[in-house]
């Protein structure tokens, strides 16, 4: 297990290079904002749309100067990498749509920046397996940001699953619903709706590849369960569009264990509700994205217990207190989980950087690992929605926790 400290020492704070994130962006902001939020990291550098005068153009809103707005990502490694080591930029954040993170990451690798990804990690699977070969022959950090991996309970969970407090997992039910692609936003130059729907962008599916990743990953990272088969239907219920925009899979893990993953974006009303229950031999549990400060602990004839997000409660494990920044009550959210895969990540930044060795596989942050086993989760999905549920292989050989 990584350092659990948010707080690791450096002198100076983090040169950040931001790709993406222009004029009409979510994500990119986010991710400015989370790796700024504990004052480790500074917005040095960015390409931020893949127009060169609009990267440019938005540059003042993230306080770049504009020797360091540049017109595309090639420019700004090249240029980055020629600069003194005491001004180059420490690492790259991509937050582009998904056809393009494979160039941009693998680039920044090569020139040996560290880098944080936005998710699904490519376009395809091919991809994620030629960046997971070029970051295992680097030294590189590479960080990706499944950010509900990040939340204090999330992380308590983890631990106390790990910990054998719930005994032998044999049933994991999540769920991602959302509700904004209800109607064909993408044909109103939406930006969000227009990529996301574009198989030429986003790649082979649409709703799985976008949110279902999120659901999967979470079961994943809170219990340790390696995979070993899927069956999956997907629906494109809109139409005329032409992605899925709801699905559901099974799976079947290697313990005997037993998951189910859905996900939508048509439901009405549904805004971002992530939602995960967990069931041991010795206990079950249950966490709501919406409601984060709570996770409710069940046992057969005990009262339920609602564990709330109180770095200062003797229940509270060391790796979920010292994802916490608030005292209890005051609540934390979205930024601050996704921050604290930011903070994980500089963790090993900060050793790589003083010539520590710096851990590659079992990272608190997911990695480029998780990467490629949310592409091939991606890629199995399609493969056995197209022939009726079929069920296939989901066992990667990169997949190792």
């Amino acid at each position: 297990m990584s350092d659990t400290s948010i707080n690791a020492p450096l002198a100076r704070k983090l040169r950040m290079g931001l790709v993406g994130g222009g004029q009409g962006s979510f994500i990119g902001r986010v991710h400015t904002i989370a790796a700024c939020l504990d004052n480790r990291a500074v917005v040095t550098a960015g390409a931020l749309s893949s127009d060169p005068e609009r990267s440019k153009a938005s540059a003042p809103s993230y306080d770049i100067a504009p020797s360091r707005a540049y017109g595309s990502y090639q420019e700004m490694i090249d240029r980055e990498a020629e600069l003194p080591e005491d001004e180059r930029i420490d690492f790259v954040s991509v937050t582009t749509p998904n056809s393009t993170h494979a160039a941009v990451a693998i680039a920044a690798v090569k020139a040996g920046f560290n880098v944080v990804c936005d998710k699904p990690m490519t376009f395809d699977l091919a991809q994620a397996e030629e960046l997971a070969e070029v970051v295992d022959n680097s030294d590189v950090v590479f960080a990706l940001t499944h950010n509900y991996t990040g939340y204090p309970l999330v992380r308590q969970a983890r631990e106390m699953i790990l910990g054998g407090e719930l005994g032998e997992i044999q049933a994991i039910r999540v769920q991602y619903i959302q509700g904004w692609l209800r109607t064909r936003l993408e044909e109103e130059a939406q930006k969000q709706a227009s990529w996301r729907t574009d198989p030429s962008k986003s790649g082979a599916a649409g709703c799985f590849g976008d949110i279902a990743t999120h659901a999967y990953n979470l079961g994943r990272y809170m219990t340790g369960l390696l995979p070993a088969e899927i069956s999956c239907h997907l629906k494109t219920f809109v139409e005329g569009r032409q992605l899925d925009d709801y699905g559901t899979a099974v799976v079947r893990y290697q313990n005997g264990g037993l998951g189910t993953v859905t996900a939508s974006q048509i439901s009405h009303g549904r805004e971002n509700d992530v939602q995960i229950e967990i069931d041991g031999t010795r206990g079950a549990l249950q966490w709501r994205q919406e409601n984060p400060n709570e996770m409710i602990v069940r046992q057969n004839g005990q009262p339920h217990k609602i564990y709330t997000r109180d770095p200062n409660a003797p229940h509270t494990l060391p790796l979920a207190a010292a994802s916490c920044r608030l005292p209890s009550g005051h609540p934390e959210g979205f930024f601050e989980a996704f921050a604290n895969v930011y903070a994980s990540a500089f963790d090993a930044m900060v050793k790589r950087s003083q010539g520590q060795a710096v851990e590659r596989v079992d990272t608190l942050y997911p990695n480029v690992h998780d990467g490629v086993e949310g592409m091939y989760f991606i890629q199995q999905c399609v493969a056995s929605s197209q022939q009726n549920g079929a069920w296939l292989p989901l066992d990667h050989a990169r997949a190792r926790r």
